[in-house]
């Protein structure tokens, strides 16, 4: 789990590199984004590592970052904009790692949107995810009307965005698309963070795209 500075547009951001086995070929280059930073989210929240650590686990190399401002980060957080440029720049860095893998962005709440707000867009990114998504909060209608493949993963008590709410967008996303409710878990997965991990691989494990 080498650190890494990676050159941000708002100076350098601080980085974690999570990559499979030696000797195995990579499966896909992710980009992870992390929660809100004003409260307390960043690339150690403990959902997020779990999720890098499982797809690190499937053969993947996972870039988990922290945004401007947050952690060793250069910068000011700017609720969106900024960040997404950031994210933009951890794609940059994964894309010149590998050209040739396939790239998958993929965020947690905050984080999440800021993802999937980028990677539908973004030609290079071939597959979405998505974990404690704020759907009444932030716009997620980019991933939505989006045709690449979205995989889901919501806590059942998310006191943030209720499972009902999630469902509710769920029904207007396009195929293809999969969704993971996690049993009594909070927005945070309180308890309930390797089921994240477990979720990811059961998603994952056998995507090639």
């Amino acid at each position: 789990m080498p650190l890494r500075e990676i050159a941000g547009p708002a100076g350098r951001l601080e980085a974690l590199l999570d990559e499979p086995a030696a000797g195995t070929d990579v499966r896909a280059a992710v980009v992870l984004g992390h929660p809100h930073p004003q409260h307390g989210g960043t690339m150690h929240t403990k959902a997020v590592y779990q999720a890098a650590k499982a797809l690190a686990r499937i053969g993947c190399e996972a870039l988990r970052f922290n945004f401007r401002g947050a952690g060793a980060s250069a910068g000011v957080f700017s609720d969106g904009p900024g960040e997404m440029d950031d994210f933009r720049a951890g794609l940059d860095f994964m894309q010149a790692r590998h050209p040739a893998a396939p790239m998958w962005a993929g965020g947690m709440s905050f984080g999440a949107w800021i993802a999937l707000t980028v990677g539908p867009d973004d030609r290079r990114v071939s597959t979405l995810i998505g974990i404690a998504m704020p759907v009444t909060r932030y716009d997620f209608e980019p991933v939505a009307r989006s045709a690449k493949p979205k995989f889901f993963i919501h806590g059942e008590r998310d006191e943030i965005c209720s499972v009902k709410e999630l469902r509710a967008f769920y029904a207007r996303c396009l195929e293809p698309k999969e969704l993971v409710v996690i049993d009594a878990a909070d927005h945070v997965f309180d308890g309930k963070v390797s089921e994240v991990a477990d979720a990811i691989e059961d998603l994952l494990g056998d995507w090639n795209h």
